[in-house]
């Protein structure tokens, strides 16, 4: 069986130079691996119990088409992601064309000229920023950062997109964390006005190198906010983090949750989608914005797709532990090699990716080609950095999915610029995700990027 594995691996392209080095690593990681095993099958058995409370039968999986009046299946879908993030209420829509339009939906929906977001973690990620206005077409600075609002005014001179928050009057106003990755009370308390209507709390790091969020960080954030304004929308961007932990932002005081149904909770299966749950009355604002007032949550043919989304989440918790072991696997090798990594191999986890700091952009382009290199997927295809729209710079992004974009799939992308960090995620198996990562070694390997001792 030892040479039949080996082989396979000769097959696949990885040296035995490459497999020993790493399986060492593996082997002190089986503790680890148990303990994320416990937790998916706790959120196994809770997606369980929603779908039998729920009574799902096969006839929800029927397609429906044109206005989509009585879809039971979307309808009951819904009520199933209620039940799993124990909300009022939820839209799950095939509509919702991605994690960012899920965002903008659930802000516009929930906001009006003159309210206020704040952001007390720091600037969100690079798709959000042109959806609020505080990044520009232009080479300009943006107007924004630490407790600086950017106003409708503003937004127009810098050559904000039309359609953005702050062309409508909505501002903006942010507080950094603290250079030890806390939350930075003071500034948050200052810079809450009268103005300030909800506040966008994003748990993930996005492009950055931040610690992500625990849940219990975020309930602590959510439960200071309250405190100084109990009627202040707390939102929280749940993207890369669902099935992670046992429990979700909602579960600890938010007031909506929002993500992408082609990352954690598609399973790997839903082929489009977003959802946003939480209390009743930002909910139906949100349906709303996303169809019509009036109409709200009433339309919206789902097509033929609900047995897709009804299956991912089904198997979920699954796939996001196969996804979270590839990332501590990673986490243990590129330390090994000397790298900066963030979650470090120890630390306790929160979401799904993991960002090595490789300090070249040789570096981000070799572990890329190695990712691209694992996947069943345009295998052959070397990625290239490129202009992708709504990023500030050139983007390199592997990943050869199933569904077009879907980071829960095996994938990594990085912005070509200092600290030059990549960024890795997914893996619908934890043997593909274990493969991927081989494979990103031995690119750097072949290019002289690392050294090993045979």
């Amino acid at each position: 069986m030892d040479n039949l594995y080996k082989q396979m691996y000769k097959d696949l392209h990885i040296d035995e130079v490459i497999l020993n080095y790493c399986s060492f690593v593996e082997n002190g990681l089986i503790k680890r691996f148990e303990d994320i095993d416990k937790v998916a099958e706790y959120n196994q058995l809770k997606v369980l119990k929603a779908m039998q409370d729920n009574r799902v039968s096969d006839i929800h999986f029927a397609a429906t088409t044109g206005y989509g009046y009585n879809d039971l299946g979307r309808d009951t879908l819904e009520k199933v992601y209620a039940d799993v993030f124990h909300t009022e209420s939820a839209l799950v829509r095939p509509q919702l064309i991605s994690g960012t339009h899920a965002l903008t939906i659930a802000l516009s929906g929930n906001l009006r000229p003159g309210d206020e977001i704040l952001s007390p973690v720091g600037k969100p990620y690079d798709t959000l920023e042109k959806v609020i206005g505080i990044s520009t077409d232009t080479e300009e600075e943006p107007a924004n950062g630490k407790n600086e609002s950017v106003t409708a005014e503003q937004g127009k001179r810098a050559g904000r997109l039309t359609g953005s928050l702050a062309e409508y009057g909505i501002t903006y106003s942010q507080v950094d964390l603290l250079p030890d990755g806390s939350f930075d009370y003071d500034g948050i308390r200052g810079a809450m006005n009268e103005r300030t209507k909800l506040i966008t709390i994003q748990r993930s790091k996005g492009y950055q190198t931040r610690p992500t969020l625990s849940v219990q960080r975020i309930g602590e954030l959510i439960h200071f906010i309250k405190e100084i304004n109990p009627n202040v929308i707390c939102m929280v961007d749940n993207c890369y983090g669902e099935f992670v932990e046992i429990t979700e932002p909602t579960d600890v005081g938010a007031d909506l949750c929002v993500g992408s149904l082609i990352k954690n909770p598609g399973g790997g299966l839903a082929p489009i989608g977003g959802y946003i749950v939480g209390k009743e009355e930002f909910v139906d604002n949100a349906a709303y914005r996303l169809t019509a007032p009036g109409l709200g949550k009433e339309v919206g043919a789902t097509l033929g797709i609900n047995g897709s989304l009804y299956q991912g989440l089904f198997l979920a918790p699954v796939v996001v532990s196969g996804a979270l072991k590839g990332a501590i696997y990673a986490a243990n090798i590129y330390e090994k090699l000397g790298f900066p990594v963030i979650p470090n191999g120890t630390e306790s986890r929160h979401d799904i990716i993991q960002a090595v700091t490789l300090g070249t952009p040789e570096g981000v382009v070799a572990f890329c080609k190695g990712i691209q290199a694992a996947a069943p997927v345009d295998s052959f295809v070397t990625p290239e950095p490129w202009a992708m729209p709504g990023y500030h710079s050139d983007v390199i992004m592997a990943a050869g999915a199933f569904i077009q974009g879907a980071s829960i799939e095996l994938s990594a992308d990085a912005p070509i610029e200092p600290p030059y960090a990549v960024y890795f995620q997914g893996g619908l198996t934890w043997y593909h995700a274990k493969f991927g990562i081989l494979m990103s070694v031995q690119k750097l390997y072949e290019e002289n990027l690392i050294h090993l001792d045979r």
